[in-house]
Order: C-alpha cells, then structure tokens, then sequence
C-alpha cells in the first residue's frame, strides 16, 4: 500500500476481511430477555450504591475515567472484594456472593483486565489454563480424566480461533491476542449465564479484537448476559447496546441508542470535574 492507501478502513479490512463499519458487528440486534443480572444498593471499596439490571442476550457497557470504580465494582459483583452492603439477584433470586466460588458455582464469570497479573498461568500450559474451573466435571472417583480435558482444550483452540500452540504448549508463549482468547475459553467452560468482562482486547492486535468481539456477539445471541468494561469508547459504542457510566464511584448515568456518542459518555463522565 502506499500512504495515501493505507487508511483505517483499507487496513482494517485487510486485517480482518471487512469494512471498518462492520468491524464491532453492532448490527446484531437482540430482543432482550428476563432480567439476568440485577444489582440495587451494592456497595464497597470505592463503590457506592450502585443499582443496575442486566438483561439475557444484551451487551452493557460500563464506561468512564480510570478511577471511576468501573472495575471495583465488577469485583464486588464477582466476590473477588467484600461487599459492604446491597442486593444481588440472579434469574430473579437474591443470591449471597462472599467468594468467587459462590459466583462461579451461579454461572458468573468474570474476565479481568490484567491477563497475565490476575488472569493466567502463564508458565503452565493452555489445557491447564483452560481447564482449571471445571477440573470437578472430568474427574472419576478422584481422577481426572486426561482425555476428557484434552478434547476440552482442543475444542476450545478450535472454537476462538487460538493459534502458536497446542493444548500442552505453554501459554505464556502465546501472543497476547491469544493469551486472551484462551483466558476467554476458560470462562466460558463453565457454562455463564452472565460473563463480565474488563478490558476485554486490551493489548490484542485488531484481528484477535475482532474475533474478541464476534465471540461477546455469540455469547449473547445464546442468551448470555454481558457486561463490558472499556476505556475504548470505539469499542463501548460499536459492541454495546446500552452504556452505563461511572464517575467517582458512582453510576452516573445510562446512554441508550442514537444517544450512545462519545460526547454523551464523556459529558457523564467528566460533568464532576467540569462542574
């Protein structure tokens, strides 16, 4: 290309295999489901009482600043922080979460935005990796079944299109596209019914985004509840179908349609320092 041809959309679609336009696939649309996920009053470390609702088969966006608590406030969610205060409700059912466990075993999963730091291991391999959440499913009498997991992997590698490695590479070779393709394949073993997700392409190249983002669109195709944490407005706007926004560890407000712009989510993320 020269460099009067290398423009966002001609790179994008050399990249990916589409138009810049189609890249967040935004134009699936769902009619929402049940409520899935709802939060009223929860509140802790650098949150405060925050109530949302998360519907089955709809991608909400949590925007704001760095600080804003957006993060904190899916840690409390996932049990990962102590909860000060508030109600959780799963498939309409008050549920106590004091742990991960008590998330996982509500089909929660949480991805978070430091892969390497909090996410993988990365000196082990990616079966390893992959498998770690439902080790208990292909056990027998105490013993793992190694075939089962294998088969697991396998799937896994094939369905998000991970490459570099086969199930018994190490998965700190991986690049990073891959590395967070494969911590996605983990989540998704246990089978969620809601799937938070912080940074979610944070230090992925654009072909692994875009994979990235048609996996988030399946998920809720299938009924999934999603929320998304993103400091990439693009990515906020093109994935999402409604956006929440944080500031200064309150929910500062909801955008929802045509009103979902970069100057309506900065206006409720920045009104505090602007007032």
């Amino acid at each position: 290309l020269t460099r009067d041809e290398a423009t966002p959309d001609t790179v994008v679609r050399m990249m990916v295999g589409r138009e810049l336009g189609g890249f967040y696939e935004r134009a699936r649309r769902r009619a929402p489901g049940p409520v899935r996920l709802k939060l009223t009053n929860v509140h802790g470390n650098r949150v405060h009482p925050a109530s949302l609702e998360v519907r089955a088969g709809e991608i909400v966006g949590l925007a704001g600043l760095v600080g804003a608590g957006r993060t904190e406030l899916a840690r409390l969610v996932f049990g990962a922080d102590r909860m000060a205060g508030g109600t959780v409700e799963v498939d309409g059912r008050p549920v106590a979460i004091r742990t991960p466990a008590d998330a996982i075993r509500l089909g929660i999963a949480y991805v978070p935005e430091d892969r390497k730091g909090q996410g993988l291991f990365l000196q082990q391999s990616l079966l390893a990796n992959v498998t770690m959440n439902v080790l208990g499913k292909h056990a027998r009498c105490g013993v793992l079944r190694r075939g089962e997991l294998l088969g697991v992997t396998r799937d896994a590698i094939q369905r998000l299109s991970a490459r570099g490695a086969g199930p018994h590479g190490i998965i700190g070779g991986l690049s990073g596209g891959n590395q967070q393709k494969l911590l996605l394949a983990r989540w998704l073993e246990i089978g969620p019914r809601v799937l938070i997700l912080d940074e979610p392409t944070r230090g992925v190249d654009i072909g692994a985004k875009h994979e990235i983002y048609r996996i988030i669109h399946e998920l809720a195709d299938a009924g999934v509840a999603v929320l998304c944490i993103s400091s990439e407005l693009a990515e906020i706007i093109g994935v999402c179908d409604r956006v929440l926004v944080m500031r200064e560890g309150w929910l500062a407000g909801e955008v929802i349609g045509e009103r979902i712009t970069q100057e309506n989510i900065m206006a409720l993320a920045t009104q505090a320092q602007a007032a």
